[in-house]
């Protein structure tokens, strides 16, 4: 998992780094294939926000998330990349294979 920062308005600092990268650690159990993370993080006035993209084999995942501060921003903006990268997850799943009575050999 690659992880690129970017800051808009705000310096990065190798403690948001760090930060950014504890958080994001448990988004890589969803894949065993290396995936890149882009993540910026920006500050206008009174509004802090992060967001990020996803790249995986072929597909894009965004998200993005307010804060009172850009720790909390990562903390939502983490939350909810979990949430659509299991959404992801879900839909790549094959759930027509179960087992059917046509594949099993009862016919009625």
């Amino acid at each position: 998992m690659r992880i690129d920062i970017h800051g808009q308005h705000i310096d990065v600092t190798p403690a948001l780094r760090d930060y950014v990268a504890t958080r994001f650690e448990r988004l890589a159990r969803h894949f065993e294939q290396p995936f890149e993370i882009r993540t910026v993080l920006a500050v206008e006035k009174a509004r802090q926000w992060a967001e990020a993209t996803i790249i995986l084999a072929g597909r894009r995942v965004h998200a993005d998330a307010d804060g009172r501060d850009v720790y909390a921003a990562i903390d939502v903006l983490a939350d909810k990349l979990d949430r659509a990268l299991l959404k992801h997850k879900e839909k790549r799943a094959d759930h027509h294979r179960g087992e059917s009575l046509a594949r099993i050999g009862e016919h009625a």
